[in-house]
């Protein structure tokens, strides 16, 4: 029974990133990578648009108030030493403004996308 619970909320992790990933082609964002994974952690989705480099972390969650609690410290260093591994790969991106976003994946609505997150995270 665990394991069945694991890859349904696996599906549905997947599932809402497929979403997401179209909302930010609608709103001219290009999408760089899926589920990049390093070392240091994975970035669920990360997109650009003009001099824009966005690191999504994507929180499906049944209500607005979880989604917004369910990114953490530990989260958000770990998603910025994962951004600097992948632009030290990629430096080609290291001129553009790199931003950190959260997207909530809510039953039966649109997803919510709050751009610059955590503002301060930019080194």
């Amino acid at each position: 029974m665990r394991r069945t619970r694991i890859l349904t909320n696996y599906a549905k992790g997947q599932r809402a990133e497929t979403l997401c990933c179209w909302v930010l082609r609608l709103k001219g964002y290009r999408i760089l990578a899926r589920r990049w994974r390093s070392a240091l952690g994975e970035i669920d989705i990360i997109a650009a648009r003009r001099n824009v480099l966005a690191i999504i972390e994507v929180k499906a969650r049944p209500d607005q108030q979880q989604a917004a609690s369910a990114v953490s410290l530990t989260q958000q260093r770990r998603l910025q030493n994962a951004a600097r591994e992948y632009l030290a790969h990629h430096p080609n991106f290291n001129q553009y403004i790199t931003r950190f976003d959260v997207m909530m994946v809510l039953p039966r609505r649109w997803p919510l996308h709050i751009p610059d997150a955590w503002p301060g995270a930019r080194d």
